[in-house]
């Protein structure tokens, strides 16, 4: 069994991996202040369920990935791959500085690859990121502030506007003041995400490219966009697994 960690600023998802397939996901909050042993406490049920013995990180937070490792190193194995210069991941970086490409990033990018020569991907998460990568070749992206920096952003700076979930209400002219933010900051997010797709596709001059969209919040966004985008939620696990494969082979 293959222990799969996904590391963003939000969010940590772990996979158990076997036999080619990704058997189970799980979500949790991402804590800059947890030690190595209090992650154990966290993960401890689901590493004593699937038993681990091999581990695969691709982390955008280096007080995590340090923690984590140590935990690996004392619990699990010491045998742990983490994404970075070195490892094998199949994507070739063509961009100014390959140093600075998120490791998610690149692990969306060799999951991306297992469905489409060529595609153009969707990361919904802390971050909204557009993706172009072609035949294992990342060209480049863009990156917006995601969905819940946009809510954070709002009501950190309108002194009289509420701190309010994120749910999509039935229409996109409300009436109060909750719904009227919700609108603006999901629809206005499935706007955005149509309005890239449309500059994208005209800048690589191909109006048939594949959209793949992954991340936290994609199931809340697609559904929403006029584009035909294809929701794969574990693309980010699917990468890791297939770098982890090309690395133990």
């Amino acid at each position: 069994m293959v222990l799969l960690v996904d590391v963003g600023n939000t969010s940590i998802v772990l996979g158990f991996a076997e036999n080619h397939v990704i058997e189970k996901t799980y979500r949790f909050k991402t804590s800059t202040d947890k030690t190595a042993d209090e992650y154990y406490i966290l993960f401890k049920s689901l590493l004593d369920k699937y038993s681990p013995e091999k581990v695969i990180i691709s982390s955008v937070v280096p007080i995590v990935t340090s923690a984590l490792k140590k935990m690996c190193d004392k619990y699990i194995s010491r045998d742990v791959i983490i994404i970075g210069p070195g490892v094998k991941t199949g994507i070739q970086l063509k961009v100014d500085d390959p140093k600075t490409v998120g490791a998610d990033m690149i692990a969306d990018c060799a999951g991306a690859m297992m469905h489409y020569n060529e595609a153009i991907i969707i990361d919904l998460g802390t971050a909204t990121k557009y993706i172009y990568v072609k035949n294992g070749i990342f060209y480049g992206c863009s990156i917006a502030p995601g969905v819940a920096i946009s809510m954070k952003a709002l009501v950190s700076n309108a002194a009289l506007l509420p701190n309010i979930e994120l749910v999509c209400p039935k229409k996109v002219i409300a009436t109060n003041t909750i719904t009227c933010m919700q609108s603006g900051v999901i629809f206005g997010a499935a706007a955005q995400v149509d309005g890239m797709i449309e500059r994208i596709r005209k800048e690589i001059g191909k109006d048939d490219l594949p959209i793949l969209a992954t991340g936290g919040l994609s199931k809340l966004i697609v559904p929403l966009c006029k584009s035909n985008v294809e929701l794969v939620e574990l693309l980010t696990l699917e990468g890791l697994f297939e770098i982890y494969k090309k690395n133990v082979a």
